[in-house]
């Protein structure tokens, strides 16, 4: 067993002695979506012209890039969107049988607890990825960096009283911070890391406080963080720099927090499934 998964199942020990069990049997419910239905006449295309995606993340970021890659290649692509974690147990159910081809988003650290379910490969466009970024051995390739951050509702919390990790534990935030379940968001299993990390080593006391500061409450998806802190339901949340700065851009009353004690920049990424029914296609998909 990997340090990922290990830090995995620690967590998942560690938030059960807090979180309710009804949120938790609710935390185990798949939810995965279809980010596009064709409309009209559904003509099936020939198996070399499709590809399946699992995709995690937002549509405005994925939609573009899979129109722009079916126009230049013909090739019809399904997309299953949901959570980084859910879908790759999903992959992970189906290795005698894969479904997905390409599994496109979550954080590499991610990715890399689930290796065994991926297929290496190494992009024709190898040489114009940042070596900080690259994987070693190709498991993965890299997308974006996406820095984790710390936001709050400017109309409800006063400047100043935000900087760090550890002022989430303060009691004036207790049971009003927005942060989704690292069961189903690839980007929450990071900000969890990065939290206990930053507060000074990893241990099952930096997890437990953190939880107790969450008072039994977890969201499904990280794209609510952001919604519950504009609108008030929570006065603080945990996403990343990208997502933060495009509600902000869209006049949402937040303001971005880059903790004073260290945070994380980790990569997301694209990886192909191991035993992929469509290969070929993926790799193009890929570069």
């Amino acid at each position: 067993m990997d340090k990922d998964t290990c830090f995995i199942n620690r967590i998942k020990g560690v938030l059960k002695q807090v979180l309710t069990g009804a949120m938790m049997v609710a935390l185990m419910v798949p939810c995965f979506g279809c980010g596009k239905k064709p409309s009209g006449i559904n003509l099936a295309p020939g198996d070399d012209k499709l590809l399946v995606i699992y995709t995690s993340h937002k549509e405005d970021v994925y939609l573009p890039i899979i129109e722009e890659f079916e126009e230049r290649t013909g090739i019809y692509v399904d997309i299953v969107t949901g959570g980084t974690t859910e879908l790759l147990e999903s992959i992970e159910k189906d290795a005698a049988n894969p479904v997905a081809d390409v599994m496109f988003g979550g954080g590499v650290e991610s990715l890399e607890s689930y290796r065994e379910c991926l297929e290496p490969y190494r992009t024709g466009e190898y040489s114009n990825l940042l070596p900080q970024y690259r994987s070693e051995d190709d498991i993965w390739t890299p997308f974006s960096a996406l820095p984790v951050v710390l936001v709050y509702n400017t109309k409800l919390v006063e400047a100043g009283s935000l900087s760090s990790w550890r002022d989430l534990l303060k009691s004036t935030f207790s049971g009003r911070i927005a942060y989704s379940s690292p069961e189903v968001s690839g980007s929450s299993y990071t900000a969890l890391k990065t939290l206990s990390i930053a507060m000074g080593r990893f241990s099952d006391a930096n997890v437990m406080n953190f939880a107790k500061a969450l008072s039994g409450r977890v969201l499904f998806s990280s794209n609510d963080v952001l919604s519950n802190v504009a609108d008030g339901t929570d006065l603080v949340g945990i996403t990343v720099e990208e997502t933060a700065l495009k509600r902000i851009a869209d006049g949402a009353d937040l303001t971005i927090v880059y903790p004073s004690d260290g945070t994380s920049i980790v990569p997301d990424g694209t990886a192909i499934v191991k035993d992929a029914k469509h290969i070929a296609n993926a790799r193009m998909f890929v570069d």
